[in-house]
């Protein structure tokens, strides 16, 4: 077999989507023939925990995991959070900034480079070349962010010479809060200056969307092809589940501020005044982090009672919700890359057969998935009456019995997890010599 180092901060007990990209992979590479070598973090900050991924983890596999400083812990300290809070200042807030929120979200940006895991760089990149030198592997695959597993791949692959995929579930400058980190000219300068490294080096790039393929190609990336995220199908053991007896719109993973679906709830708030069964049989699901303003709204609007936000949850009882639901809502960035952003969670909201409601661009990547498989239906976020219009329609097939689900979504199976590591492993064999 042939070996494969895969560096992640991302690894079980981990929760969350972003796992997922590296967990899966490794577990479908061993079966194509290749040993992956995780390397992890020792002591990391996750924003959640599911011990219900570590049953995805190959048997077998070499898991190295290092320590480092993790400065997280510190700016809870600072800021008066609590160890085991999962907020984020720059987009899922559990409040309004504070001062050293502020001045957190500047020191991330300019000091911290690439990211808060930069002090990982250094002692990982001095450990794996004395291992990699005792332990040779015939490829490198790293994923950001954090971007930091980008860096580590980039010091390895110019000192080794090993074949590198530099992989991106999100870009690195053009990500949509980048702007947020209030980064200055110099800052800006160094990140733009790894990245093109990162651009001259790799021997191939791969980024979860095709719109941020062609962005990446526009600043000096070359061999860029994209890697869907995709489903599991090994994760979809009970579809059997019956719809929920309440009308009922879920909503899994981050909600952060620039996510806001403030029209939809309007929405479900007017006709909740002028239909009562509507109002008594509604049943909103954030499942979640979600930013203090949305949950604001929610009370402002009373919405309180027909929203459930109990945080995060593991991933199987996620699924459930899912499968129970009568709409998948599917919010995108308010940014100006939107169109690019093509969420983990589309993929899995697919696999359920659930309507899916996307609040973006009509001419995003996102829409362009869920037309083309008939998977739901796609409004611009201030679309009132086109919003007020699909939640009507679907209640209406709540109440009269009808089978809510979208039967007429085409075959999906292109986006099996599966499928997207097979193409992959043909990008590793093109690098790698025979």
């Amino acid at each position: 077999m042939k070996k494969i180092l895969i560096i992640t901060y991302y690894w079980p007990p981990a929760g969350g989507i972003g796992v997922h990209r590296c967990l899966k992979i490794a577990k479908y590479l061993n079966r194509m023939g290749w040993k992956p070598v995780v390397y992890t973090a020792h002591n990391p900050q996750y924003a959640s925990i599911d011990k219900t991924n570590l049953t995805d983890i190959p048997e077998g596999i070499e898991v190295i995991k290092r320590p480092f400083f993790e400065p997280y812990r510190l700016f809870k300290r600072l800021t008066g959070r609590s160890e085991k809070d999962s907020a984020n200042p720059v987009y899922v807030r559990d409040k309004k900034r504070s001062f050293l929120d502020n001045i957190s979200i500047w020191i991330r940006g300019n000091i911290f480079i690439p990211d808060a895991r930069a002090f990982w760089i250094r002692p990982s990149v001095k450990y794996l070349l004395k291992y990699l030198d005792e332990n040779p592997v015939d490829a490198i695959f790293t994923d950001g962010p954090p971007h930091t597993n980008t860096v580590i791949g980039l010091r390895l692959a110019q000192r080794t010479g090993i074949p590198w995929i530099a992989d991106f579930q999100d870009p690195w400058t053009q990500v949509d809060y980048y702007s947020m980190l209030k980064i200055s000219p110099l800052a800006d300068r160094i990140h733009k200056s790894l990245e093109a490294q990162v651009f001259r080096r790799a021997d191939k790039i791969t980024i979860a969307s095709p719109s941020w393929a062609k962005d990446l190609e526009e600043i000096g990336a070359k061999n860029v092809s994209v890697l869907f995220w995709g489903y599991d199908e090994e994760d979809f053991k009970t579809e059997n589940i019956k719809p929920d007896e309440n009308f009922t719109i879920t909503h899994a993973g981050l909600l952060g501020f620039d996510r806001s679906p403030e029209t939809l709830l309007e929405v479900l708030r007017d006709i909740s005044k002028h239909n009562r069964k509507f109002a008594a049989s509604l049943r909103i699901n954030f499942i979640g982090n979600v930013d203090y303003a949305i949950k604001e709204k929610i009370d402002t609007l009373g919405l309180d009672q027909n929203a459930y936000i109990p945080g995060n949850i593991d991933r199987p009882k996620v699924l459930e919700f899912e499968f129970k639901s009568h709409i998948l809502l599917l919010p995108l960035n308010k940014a100006k890359n939107a169109r690019g952003r093509v969420p983990g969670k589309l993929f899995e909201y697919m696999r359920t057969r659930r309507p899916i409601m996307v609040l973006g661009p009509k001419d995003s990547d996102v829409s362009n998935i869920v037309n083309q498989t008939a998977a739901g239906e796609t409004f611009d976020y201030d679309d009132y009456e086109g919003i007020k219009k699909y939640i009507l329609e679907r209640y209406e097939l709540f109440i009269s019995g009808e089978n809510y689900l979208d039967n007429q979504q085409t075959s999906i199976e292109k986006y099996n997890v599966e499928n997207i590591v097979k193409e992959l492993n043909s990008y590793l064999h093109d690098i790698v010599p025979a």
